[in-house]
């Protein structure tokens, strides 16, 4: 398919470059209702992508199409042309593609080399450690293990591809007592097959659903600090570095310039931030990225101020800066909260946010909590139906980060941070 389609694309004279971009995916799913597996799904795809490029009047155009195993030649000729055509009414300052580049990778992991069905069979295991309480259950579960080879070519020399896994869990812990059913949801992606962690997680998760069928509303107003976890923590960090991505700042659209303290000074800790092509565990860790560009780690975000900008090669070198890479895993520096002192006064933890707000434009985080637990200084009580508020600016300043690292998904960091300064409503 490959050599059919460079061909073709070589043959067009309205093509002056074109990429094109395959994923192979290797993939095992199961489906359980209860501890019944119902569904079992495998699957061999591949997904072939290209873009085409037009250089006119001093511009670069550019347009993408899919192209399927049933197409004729007849039928990619056609969304050759059609492509190109689009591809000339843009107007794109010009811009290099890489060039002259092979690379050939896999990603470690110590799921490579073990059937999938293994490790399916070996994920449903782990989760259904944690399904341990009476009136606890995991009402549904699914996994999904891929093992993915993502190839970029160009027209330039370019031949890069590398191979991974990647996979994730979807379950639906359940609590029912007193006639009352409260379900939570846990979507958990690794690259890496450890079943003891996965066994924690479903089971933290397990305890969490239980405390959420037995959460209060607070019967008065709360004052203490704000602690998030890891999962939000994420979020908020990523709003934050992507206005110090290069097509935000091209666009304009960026809150933050070079220089700019996006922490003020305070009694919190400092944040540092380092964008990364990998984490040990994460499903996101690359080697280059759409383009086929090398990435290239960057830290971003140095004692809270912004040192550097990071993101796709056609952005930087529209702003002649270093072409990093369009990064997609985040490493933040732990700070220096301990459990011991956390836990010296009271304080209010979001464990369930339906989505923590943040809006830098504005100044704002905030969001409703369905679950939380509120340190009274002696015991911990399960609350719901609250919302927290405050600006981010005043949040930033007085952050605790926890010493504590974790890794989730593409975010490597602490794994809790405490605010003085959101209200609790």
């Amino acid at each position: 398919m490959i050599e059919k389609l460079i061909q073709l694309l070589s043959k067009n004279e309205h093509v002056t470059d074109y990429r094109i971009n395959t994923t192979k995916t290797e993939s095992y799913e199961t489906f359980f209702v209860h501890k019944s597996l119902e569904t079992v799904r495998s699957t061999h795809t591949t997904d072939t992508s290209v873009t085409v490029y037009a250089d006119h009047d001093g511009k670069k155009g550019n347009a993408d199409f899919s192209v399927y195993a049933s197409d004729t030649d007849e039928i990619i000729r056609q969304k050759i042309e059609t492509a190109a055509q689009a591809a000339l009414v843009i107007h794109n300052e010009n811009y290099q593609l890489p060039e002259r580049e092979t690379l050939s990778a896999e990603i470690p992991s110590n799921m490579a080399g073990v059937p999938l069905k293994k490790l399916a069979a070996q994920t449903a295991d782990a989760v259904f450690a944690a399904d341990r309480y009476a009136d606890g259950s995991i009402n549904a579960l699914e996994i999904f293990i891929n093992h993915l080879t993502l190839s970029v070519y160009n027209s330039r020399g370019l031949h890069k591809s590398e191979s991974k896994y990647s996979a994730m869990i979807e379950a639906i812990p359940t609590w029912n007592a007193d006639g009352q059913s409260v379900e939570l949801y846990e979507a958990y992606h690794f690259s890496d097959l450890e079943p003891e962690k996965i066994t924690a997680e479903i089971d933290r998760r397990m305890q969490e659903v239980r405390d959420r069928q037995l959460a209060v509303k607070p019967e008065s107003s709360l004052t203490c600090p704000v602690v998030l976890r890891s999962h939000e923590l994420s979020g908020l960090f990523y709003d934050l570095t992507s206005n110090l991505n290069y097509a935000a700042v091209y666009a304009h659209s960026n809150a933050y310039q070079l220089g700019d303290q996006i922490q003020a000074t305070g009694d919190g800790d400092p944040l540092t931030i380092t964008m990364r092509r990998s984490l040990p565990g994460s499903s996101r860790s690359a080697l280059f990225d759409t383009d086929g560009v090398t990435l290239q780690d960057t830290l971003i975000i140095r004692n809270g101020q912004a040192v550097a900008n990071f993101g796709a090669s056609r952005f930087a070198q529209y702003l002649s800066q270093p072409v990093t890479g369009d990064l997609g895993c985040m490493e933040i520096q732990p700070g220096t909260l301990t459990d011991e002192e956390l836990h010296k006064a009271p304080y209010f933890e979001c464990v369930s946010m339906s989505a923590l707000q943040v809006d830098v434009y504005n100044d704002y985080i905030g969001g409703e909590v369905r679950l939380a637990y509120y340190y009274d200084g002696q015991k911990v009580i399960p609350l719901t139906d609250v919302s927290i508020s405050g600006k981010l600016s005043e949040a930033l300043k007085s952050m605790r980060l926890s010493n504590l690292a974790t890794v989730r998904d593409s975010y490597e960091g602490p794994d809790r941070a405490l605010f003085r300064n959101i209200s609790i409503l």
